[in-house]
Formats: structure tokens, C-alpha cells, sequence
């Protein structure tokens, strides 16, 4: 199987897993969906390191691990509330219902400042942008889903943003004298920065 079919195959089962976990805090399994949630963690364990991906499949790898983080912070609130029973009526509705769409919103910012271990900001070295428009694609796609995920506006477009990389890298390339400019999308105190750095 080629990584992108278990890439596939990896958002495939974190889908299910959600599904399954929706229908196990609703009553409708005895359960929790364990091998599930076994699989799921062993192909996200399996290209961790992201030694034998391309741009593209790391970007893909990390959207999903950062989903099923969500997932899981959710799941084991959930968890924890119906193991330890429902003590007041608001843990009865977060337990069968959910979380409501701000508590949601805060977890998926948590994720964002505290990513899992190895998995850090979402990072892309150029050189020379016109030969590289994968990366510029990926990182200008890590920029907008991280300032969705917190609310904020995303105003650019990508030809835009295609033209300031392109500016910044050469600009940061003859300061420096670097072969390269390293991009991190990153959050700091709540809001989502586009970092810039030589790189040698």
C-alpha cells in the first residue's frame, strides 16, 4: 500500500472513529470503539517522523492528526465524565451531546499552542518559490486553517500570498546570504503568526 492510500485509509478511520464515538456517547453501543481508535494511532505512530512523505502528504498527515487530537481531547472529557457519572445535569448534556461550539473552539485552539509531542508547528523551507508552488500551496493552506480554526480573517488570496513569499525569500536570501527561508505557521498568545527565518 502507498502512503497516500493509507493516508486515505487514515482519514477514512478517524471519520469512523468520530461516528462510532458519536453513537457510543449517544447509548447506542456498550462499548467505546477501541480497535478503531488502535488502528488510528498506529498509522499516525507509523509516519510520525514524516521521513518517507513529500510536502503535500506531510501537510496531509499533519490536518489529520491535529483533527483526531481534537477528537480525542473531546472524547476523553467525555470519557471522564461517564466513567466518574453524571454529577450534574450540564455534565449529562456534555456527555451525551457534546461539547457546545465555543468549548469546541477553545479545544481546537489548545491543540493549536500545545500540538502533540514531534508534531510542533507546520513548517516549509523555499529557495526558489516558482519551482516550489507545492509548498507555497501547502503553507498558505496551514496559514488558513489555523486562522479559521481561531476565528480570525483570512484576507489574502493565494496569488497574493504566492507574491509576498516570493518577495520575503529573496529579500531574506540576499540580507543573509542563505540558500533558503524557513516559513512556520505558528500561534502566539491566541493569534496565528506566518514566521520567517533564514535558513542555511
Amino acid at each position: 500500500m502507498t502512503i497516500d492510500e493509507e493516508l486515505s485509509l487514515l482519514e477514512d478511520q478517524v471519520r469512523r472513529l468520530k461516528v462510532e464515538y458519536d453513537i457510543y456517547f449517544g447509548g447506542g453501543s456498550k462499548k467505546p470503539p477501541v480497535d478503531i481508535e488502535w488502528k488510528v494511532r498506529n498509522l499516525l505512530r507509523k509516519y510520525s517522523d514524516g521521513s518517507r512523505m513529500n510536502y503535500s502528504q506531510r501537510f496531509r498527515y499533519t490536518t489529520v492528526q491535529q483533527k483526531y487530537a481534537l477528537y480525542n481531547t473531546l472524547w476523553q472529557q467525555k470519557l471522564q465524565i461517564k466513567e466518574e457519572g453524571y454529577r450534574r445535569p450540564q455534565d449529562a448534556m456534555l456527555g451525551i451531546q457534546g461539547l457546545r461550539e465555543e468549548q469546541e473552539h477553545d479545544a481546537a485552539r489548545a491543540v493549536r499552542l500545545h500540538p502533540n509531542a514531534g508534531q510542533g508547528p507546520f513548517k516549509v523551507a523555499c529557495s526558489d518559490v516558482d519551482s516550489e508552488l507545492s509548498k507555497v500551496e501547502a503553507l498558505f493552506k496551514a496559514l488558513s486553517d489555523a486562522r479559521q480554526t481561531v476565528g480570525e480573517k483570512n484576507s489574502a488570496n493565494l496569488d497574493s500570498f504566492k507574491k509576498f513569499v516570493r518577495q520575503k525569500t529573496e529579500q531574506l536570501k540576499k540580507e543573509y546570504g542563505c540558500k533558503a527561508v524557513e516559513y512556520s505557521v505558528e500561534m502566539l498568545k491566541g493569534q496565528v503568526k506566518l514566521k520567517a527565518k533564514p535558513k542555511t
